[in-house]
């Protein structure tokens, strides 16, 4: 790896890492407004932290 893929890929893990917890902070504060909306909160978050990890995969392998 060179040194600009190597700053690309930090970026793409930086990157993820502040979505996923983003994601994160958001259900929790969704889940303690609705309590009985548990389920549906967390199976969207985990859907959209797949989906932003993946992307983070995908600019990883492609850096």
């Amino acid at each position: 790896m060179e040194i600009p893929a190597i700053v690309g890929a930090g970026l793409a893990v930086i990157g993820v890492g502040l979505g996923i917890g983003r994601i994160g902070g958001s259900a929790m504060d969704a889940i303690a407004r609705q309590p009985e909306a548990y389920g549906k909160i967390q199976t969207a978050m985990l859907i959209a932290a797949a989906l932003i990890e993946g992307i983070g995969f995908a600019a990883i392998f492609a850096s």
